[in-house]
């Protein structure tokens, strides 16, 4: 199992920026990452200065954009090879209702974030259904 270090998956976002503003995008992944950068411009900044983005600390209060785009990518891998069974579909229901795909991601995450955070809690594996359960619900709500 691939297991990136902090480091690793920041280093990752900012090549991907700078590849993406040099037009050099080369294999899928890098440019699944490039179409999430492009949507998020308010991390341009932090991604096209390694050293700082290597460095620096977020906290609750302001988010973390490695944490966000890697959601972002974690989102997009489930829905291709559709693990947890039903992820693909209840994402195209929910991003249907929301008639876009990046607010139905932000959607996602929230829920995506519940399940590993009562996984680690309980000491128990990440319950996929429950996952799949409440972004169904969140597509069936008005």
């Amino acid at each position: 199992m691939f297991s990136p270090s902090q480091q690793d998956v920041r280093r990752f976002f900012c090549q991907v920026y700078a590849k993406l503003t040099q037009g050099r995008l080369v294999d899928p992944l890098e440019t699944l990452a490039g179409e999430w950068i492009a949507l998020h411009p308010e991390y341009h900044a932090l991604l096209a200065d390694k050293e700082s983005a290597l460095s620096s600390q977020f906290d609750d209060s302001q988010g973390n954009p490695f944490l966000h785009l890697s959601m972002h990518l974690s989102i997009s891998e489930q829905c291709s090879i559709d693990q947890p069974q039903g992820i693909r579909q209840a994402v195209e229901l929910l991003a249907a209702k929301r008639t876009d795909l990046h607010e139905a991601h932000h959607e996602v995450m929230e829920c995506l974030g519940t399940m590993l955070w009562e996984s680690q809690r309980s000491g128990r594996p990440p319950d996929g259904q429950a996952y799949i359960d409440a972004v169904q619900r969140r597509a069936t709500r008005d």
